[in-house]
């Protein structure tokens, strides 16, 4: 348990930030589940249309620090090797 009053400070910051980052972790992990099925049943069209909101999703995510810039970069470029792959069977 925090004992000084900076440590409680810091602690409920944590916790703000903790939801801050759910809430982005989320709103990726939501299409991407999605997205995931999308490839997995062979539906090209629907990936590469739901392809926008996952990079955006990971840029703001990226930007506010919940994920690192090169983790974001990392999934857009596993994304569209994806989407290129069905697009060429």
């Amino acid at each position: 348990m925090a004992i000084t009053s900076s440590a409680k400070k810091a602690l409920r910051a944590g916790k703000r930030k903790h939801v801050f980052n759910l809430r982005r972790t989320q709103a990726i992990e939501t299409p991407l589940r999605q997205f995931k099925k999308l490839i997995a049943a062979k539906d090209a069209a629907k990936a590469k249309a739901l392809v926008p909101s996952l990079y955006k999703a990971l840029d703001k995510a990226a930007k506010t620090g919940a994920i690192k810039a090169n983790t974001a970069s990392r999934r857009k470029s596993r994304l569209m090797k994806a989407v290129a792959k069905l697009g060429q069977k």
